[in-house]
């Protein structure tokens, strides 16, 4: 089975973790940081908070932006459900809006709409890895007082008019994953880039029990040993081995990349001819991550051209259930039929392989295969 995303690991990864288990620390030691502040360098970012995962990194973003209890947050239901869950976690509402049907990101023209007194951040997706349109976004923010979070698990590596995701330049905080399938992987693992010194060093406290040693913050001082809890934290600490695996990705980062834009294209030279199928679009002023390749088929089709893909040893997969028709979030929120575009996207979307270890034989049976099976529907 061809699966749609995979990690690339090279004898210099399993090398970089060999050395991080044969020395004196496996957690909260040197390489930790060393993968924080690469992580920040690349992103254009001060600071990082490396985690145990991306949907941990999620909880301590919001957690430490002051997100709770009867704050509405605006986000997409175009994602998996990490971005929304979370909300719930620290107490606050959802509020769904619909996507852009050309390119499956939150639909910036429609936020504003959903805008109530009880609104205090905009939690976006750049889906697919496919960077939203941050400038609108920025000045809808402004104008309202509103933070804002980069759910960017799919988009490490991808560039909005020349600034690496991640830059945090307009945005609060952004949020990364590194599971297998994203950019880099650490196994699990997760980080939240900032350019605020304050929302760092809470953040930082949040991923370590709440607990702190700052002079500053010490109500007592007993000894050289003493720590105090100063606000309710998680044990969410990424581990040295991790860190160390991650540090040997960003090192190919570029490449895998390159890689997947070179995959893309060439699936829409293939593609572009092929009737009733609609590929993804990417606007001009982005450089995508490609995290995932989507297309739309004939809605009455999909799951027979889903499974005849299968059966054909191609792991395609749909990305992603809407959030509002969970079965918690229809119990939380009750139906949310407004969301149009976004309930025609799934029922026609799938996602093809895609991954900087896929053979061009590999891409090429994947292409030859969805073609035999939509001459059917011609």
């Amino acid at each position: 089975m061809i699966p749609y995303g995979r990690q690339s690991i090279e004898e210099e990864d399993i090398h970089a973790v060999v050395e991080a288990l044969r020395s004196d620390w496996l957690t909260q030691g040197p390489k930790l940081k060393e993968f924080e502040e690469k992580l920040a360098a690349y992103c254009g970012a001060k600071y990082a908070v490396a985690v145990s995962n991306g949907t941990t990194a999620l909880h301590v973003a919001y957690l430490g932006l002051g997100i709770g209890e009867g704050d509405e947050v605006i986000t997409t239901p175009n994602t998996f459900v990490a971005t929304s869950n979370m909300l719930l976690v620290v107490g606050a509402t959802p509020v769904f809006c619909d996507i852009d049907p050309k390119r499956y990101n939150i639909d910036v023209e429609k936020i504003e709409s959903l805008i109530t007194p009880s609104t205090k951040a905009i939690s976006l997706v750049h889906f697919a890895g496919h960077p939203v349109d941050i400038d609108t976004i920025e000045r809808i923010a402004k104008k309202h007082n509103l933070l804002v979070i980069e759910d960017s698990c799919q988009a490490l590596g991808a560039t909005y008019k020349n600034k690496k995701i991640g830059s945090c330049t307009q945005s609060n905080a952004a949020v990364f994953s590194f599971h297998p399938v994203k950019s880099i992987t650490t196994g699990e693992g997760g980080a939240i880039l900032t350019n605020d010194k304050e929302l760092y060093e809470k953040m930082m406290r949040l991923r370590t029990h709440g607990v702190t040693k700052d002079p500053e913050l010490l109500e007592e001082y007993h000894g050289d040993w003493y720590f105090e809890t100063c606000e309710l934290g998680y044990n969410y600490r990424m581990t040295d081995m991790q860190a160390a695996l991650g540090i040997s990705q960003l090192k190919q980062l570029d490449t895998f990349i390159e890689k997947r834009n070179k995959q893309a294209t060439y699936y829409n030279e293939q593609l572009k001819d092929v009737s009733n199928i609609v590929l993804p679009t990417v606007d001009d002023t982005v450089r995508s991550a490609w995290h995932l390749y989507v297309i739309q088929v004939l809605k009455e089709h999909r799951k027979e051209i889903f499974d005849a893909m299968r059966e054909a040893g191609i792991g395609v997969q749909v990305h992603h259930v809407p959030v509002h028709i969970h079965p918690l979030f229809k119990k939380v929120l009750g139906e949310q039929k407004y969301l149009v575009h976004a309930d025609e996207y799934y029922s026609r979307c799938f996602s093809l392989p895609i991954f900087p270890k896929m053979t061009r034989e590999e891409q090429n049976h994947v292409i030859g295969t969805l073609k035999h099976i939509m001459e059917t529907y011609e």
